[in-house]
């Protein structure tokens, strides 16, 4: 799977689907790179020609040791765009990458031709600011398995998640086979970057079809997150389903049908204007 020199970075991408098939850019979030997708993955790939690629700073993408934001992130997405020749895309982020995708569309309207925002937020509460500095904070302090399985994992899936037998035992698994664990570093700049995001005041110039979905037990974004962003989206259209916050694994099946049935409508929508 290919890098290219973006903004300065090399940043990893993996391209998916037939390519006369629309294309679908997939933006993941915090500590997060491509394989955040890979329950949805089948499902997608089916209908859509699927992007996929790790932020800076995660997976196999450069990190720099230097301050990132959501919006340096959002022209890296831009800049991949253009490097693959894709002139319109449907974007969908998931947690930070949702800020990303809110971003990417606000700089770069006549590149998005939908919008879908998993499990985020236009801007967190001290409660939310609370948290992702810990997340920062205590990258560097504990064992990367440790962090990963004791910190980040409790929040990110539901009480009936860690009831199922062996689910978390596979996520451990793959914690501890991870191939490109993330660098401290890189996870501080991100949780800086996430802190210092704010679409709050500029939300009703988004002006694409939008999908907001959330998981109705997410404990790091609630519902109200996702309630704002609808709220603040014009004509926006929210969703809540059953799952936490890594509801793309946890209820992958129910958030695909939603995305597809979301772009599917705005599809038939389009062909008819077009008449």
């Amino acid at each position: 799977m290919p890098k290219v020199l973006i903004n300065g970075i090399d940043l990893f991408y993996d391209i998916q689907g037939n390519s006369e098939k629309e294309p679908l850019l997939l933006i993941a979030g915090f500590d997060s790179d491509i394989s955040t997708w890979f329950a949805i993955m089948p499902l997608l790939v089916e209908q859509y020609q699927v992007i996929r690629f790790d932020n800076r700073g995660i997976g196999q993408s450069f990190a720099p040791d230097s301050p990132y934001s959501i919006k340096q992130m959002a022209a890296d997405a831009a800049a991949l765009l253009d490097e693959l020749s894709i002139n319109f895309v449907h974007v969908a982020g998931h947690s930070m990458g949702g800020q990303i995708a809110q971003e990417l569309t606000l700089a770069h309207p006549e590149k998005v031709q939908s919008l879908i925002l998993l499990s985020s937020w236009t801007k967190g509460d001290r409660k939310f600011h609370a948290l992702i500095e810990m997340f920062g904070d205590l990258a560097s302090k504990l064992d990367s398995i440790i962090y990963h399985q004791k910190i980040l994992l409790p929040w990110m899936f539901t009480d009936a998640f860690y009831s199922t037998e062996g689910v978390i035992e596979q996520v451990n698994y793959l914690i501890e086979n991870n191939p490109f664990p993330p660098l401290p570093h890189g996870l501080y700049h991100q949780s800086q970057a996430i802190l210092k995001s704010n679409t709050s005041d500029r939300l009703t110039n988004i002006c694409k079809p939008t999908l907001v979905v959330v998981g109705k037990d997410d404990l790091l974004t609630p519902v109200k997150f996702s309630e704002q962003l609808a709220t603040g989206i014009p004509n926006a259209e929210l969703v809540v389903l059953n799952g936490g916050h890594a509801f793309v694994v946890e209820s992958a099946g129910a958030v695909a049908e939603t995305v597809l049935d979301f772009l599917a409508k705005h599809r038939q929508h389009a062909l008819q204007s077009d008449k």
